[in-house]
């Protein structure tokens, strides 16, 4: 499949979970059925706490595979930045952590996510929260202009993952970092998962091998990388494709790198 095409199967299918979401189902990585799923964001990826400070529709449209806000360990006063922000779960808990002298801004290219986004933004009442259209691969915001790079399942599904990690690298002020959560591969995947369009939405059939992520990574000037797989992880992939043992090839990993201060 080329790029823009991937573009176009990703986009409609997170603008019918947007919309899934807006008439009272809920959404997953991977499943389509309206009458919910096993979402590992309800099950436990979000504590009590954190739930509670958000508008609903924001968790069910959370297609993601790990807690970024958590890993990014967030301070006051600093600008993070959420690489395909969906439904806005990600921005509006990381607004709620940097406060009112930070600034959260979400980035996403399906209308229906922004829309979603924005409307729990509202819901939330929450003034240091700037939703964008864009694509990751060319992120529009200026260069040296953000503290935190956070993303929840989302970077495996660009066809072009070195351009993503480029731009990340270059909107960072130095001393500035990078704090993801994505599906890594473990193994090659057998060629009928690769060609499974639900695979490829469901944040699978595009995720990378971790030295292959490393390698961009540091093309892309990055350092003090550490990514580690979540091997928990694999009992809520194993309901994406039932049957197909993805468990066996995929992993949810945590990605963190730095951009140094002497860049």
């Amino acid at each position: 499949m080329s790029s823009p095409d991937i573009k176009t199967v990703v986009r409609e299918k997170y603008g019918e979970a947007a919309l899934r979401v807006k008439s009272g189902g809920s959404s997953c990585c991977g499943a389509t059925s309206s009458n919910g799923c096993a979402d590992p964001i309800t099950s436990n990826l979000y504590d009590g706490v954190q739930v509670a400070q958000i508008p609903e529709e924001a968790l069910l449209a959370s297609l993601g595979c790990g807690n970024p806000t958590a890993l990014a360990d967030l301070h006051p006063g600093e600008v993070v930045l959420d690489l395909g922000s969906g439904g806005g779960i990600d921005v509006l808990l990381s607004a709620k952590r940097v406060g009112p002298t930070g600034k959260a801004y979400g980035l996403d290219m399906t209308d229906e996510m922004l829309a979603l986004a924005n409307e729990n933004k509202s819901k939330a009442g929450m003034e240091n929260v700037e939703f964008l259209r864009g694509e990751i691969e060319k992120i529009p915001l200026p260069d040296n202009s953000v503290d935190v790079i956070i993303s929840n399942c989302v970077i495996n599904l660009s066809p072009e993952k070195q351009r993503v990690f480029n731009e990340a690298f270059r909107v960072l002020r130095p001393g500035g970092r990078l704090a993801i959560a994505d599906m890594v591969a473990t193994a090659t995947l057998p060629d009928e998962i690769k060609a499974d369009w639900t695979a490829y939405t469901g944040c699978m059939a595009g995720a990378s091998q971790i030295s292959e992520l490393e390698q961009m990574l540091r093309e892309a000037g990055f350092e003090k990388i550490k990514i580690a797989p979540k091997d928990e992880s694999r009992s809520f992939i194993r309901e994406w494709l039932p049957g197909k043992r993805i468990e066996d090839y995929l992993v949810s990993a945590t990605i963190e790198a730095l951009k140094l201060m002497h860049h």
